[in-house]
């Protein structure tokens, strides 16, 4: 576990695209927790007009909706093929996802046992550093991919051109704190995550 300066403990969550970060963290958000949706927070960034210029003059009025929004399939068609492309649009959004964040977990009250840090890319941001712990969602890539054909359209290649452009699952498996097993069995998912919670904010007690 990691060293953390805040009165709460924070909780990061990894792993692969469908794995079921988001559903960890509703389960989370239920026993209390204030957790911070960085999905969420990048697309409302990319609503900011500061942001939306900004990302304008780095890449042209093309990269518009017919609304004049940023067209976020066009972003993600440019971003996940070049990793450097990547690097200068997180350059841009991750300093007010950050704060945004950090405004959601100054207001957290007082009885929330823990922080929870939502992000598709924790430890590829180094927001595995500001965690006490983080939870790997361990879920099997038949299962993943299911879910991102139903729910987002996407086919095996595009999730393998999307995961490609991550830190590698065994690496952010090996990495986490626990893990919890994603098999499609809500109660038994719901009481891996309690324990671990129950488990993290104990250690951060003693």
């Amino acid at each position: 576990m990691r060293v953390n300066e805040s009165r709460k403990p924070v909780i990061g969550l990894a792993g692969g695209i469908g794995s079921g970060k988001s559903t960890v963290a509703r389960m989370l958000a239920d026993l209390g927790c204030v957790v911070a949706d960085s999905d969420a927070a990048a697309r409302a960034a990319l609503e900011d007009p500061a942001i939306r210029d900004r990302i304008v003059a780095q890449w042209g009025s093309e990269i518009l909706d017919d609304a004049g929004r940023i067209d976020r399939s066009k972003m993600a068609a440019i971003v996940f093929s070049d990793p450097q492309q990547r690097r200068q649009l997180e350059s841009i959004t991750h300093p007010w996802i950050e704060a945004r964040r950090r405004e959601q977990f100054d207001a957290a009250p007082a009885d929330a046992p823990a922080l929870v840090i939502d992000a598709p890319l924790l430890f590829e941001a180094g927001l595995d550093a500001e965690c006490d712990a983080v939870i790997f969602v361990d879920t099997p890539r038949e299962v993943r991919l299911s879910r991102v054909r139903d729910n987002r359209g996407w086919d095996e290649a595009e999730l393998r051109r999307r995961e490609d452009s991550q830190l590698p699952l065994d690496a952010k498996r090996f990495r986490a704190d626990d893990i919890v097993f994603n098999n499609g069995d809500v109660c038994e998912l719901e009481e891996q995550v309690r324990q671990c919670l129950n488990s993290i904010v104990e250690t951060r007690r003693n």
